[in-house]
């Protein structure tokens, strides 16, 4: 094979829309994704003990799909927001969407009678291991959710309004069956997504993950979010 054919054979999203298989293979990749973390979440809420550690299989075989999709479609880490050139870029389009979500939580949690408290997302921990904690899985699902699904619903409608809209669907789906942080986080979705699209930066949506998750806790009733149960431990 020439290098020219090789290069027409690579996949990528920047050329445009993939042909059908590729676009094909995006969602099938996609779904297995999504398959793989609902199973491991419901597994997880529902054993105890030394039972839980049976889903570190469906983890395992999201984490493989998607390392070995990033190397069968060449993305380099720069590629993927693993960067600081566009940082600054990232955090001003952050920047709006956070203050409004910020003061529409405030607001909320006051009609409901919950004042603000920014000691109440696990106050038994130091602030700094909170702050450490949280930017660290957010940086972990940003990646995923970014980096992979957005990615690979852009190969499947390009970018744009549907594949925001996908990823912010995927990623709110995820916390099914929670209704309010369902929402919450289709909202926070498509402001990720939207951002990522314009300035693939991973710090930034890490850092921004974080804060609205803690914005989020300190601000609305823990009775209305169910104390951020998902899966069957939402019925608990």
């Amino acid at each position: 094979m020439t290098t020219e054919s090789q290069a027409q054979s690579s996949l990528s999203i920047d050329s445009g829309p993939g042909v059908p298989s590729d676009r094909a293979l995006a969602a099938w990749e996609i779904a297995s994704l999504v398959s793989s973390a609902l199973i491991a979440e419901w597994i997880l809420s529902a054993a105890a003990g030394r039972t839980r550690l049976i889903v570190t299989i469906p983890l395992g075989f999201a984490f493989v799909l998607v390392i070995t999709s990033h190397f069968l479609r060449r993305e380099s880490l720069r590629d993927l927001g693993f960067r600081f050139d566009n940082f600054l870029r990232a955090a001003k389009l952050l920047a709006l969407p956070m203050i409004v979500v910020a003061a529409l939580c405030v607001g909320l949690g006051l009609i409901f009678g919950t004042s603000p408290d920014l000691l109440r997302w696990h106050p038994e921990r130091h602030i700094v291991a909170q702050l450490a904690l949280g930017f660290a899985w957010g940086f972990v699902q940003q990646y995923v959710l970014q980096s992979f699904i957005n990615r690979r619903a852009q190969i499947v409608w390009q970018k744009g309004l549907r594949s925001i809209v996908l990823t912010a669907f995927v990623f709110s789906f995820l916390h099914f069956p929670n209704p309010w942080l369902m929402l919450v986080t289709f909202i926070g979705g498509l402001v990720w997504a939207f951002v990522y699209q314009r300035a693939p930066n991973l710090f930034a949506l890490a850092i921004s993950h974080s804060l609205m998750t803690w914005v989020v806790v300190s601000t609305l009733p823990m009775s209305a979010l169910n104390h951020l149960r998902i899966g069957f431990k939402y019925f608990s």
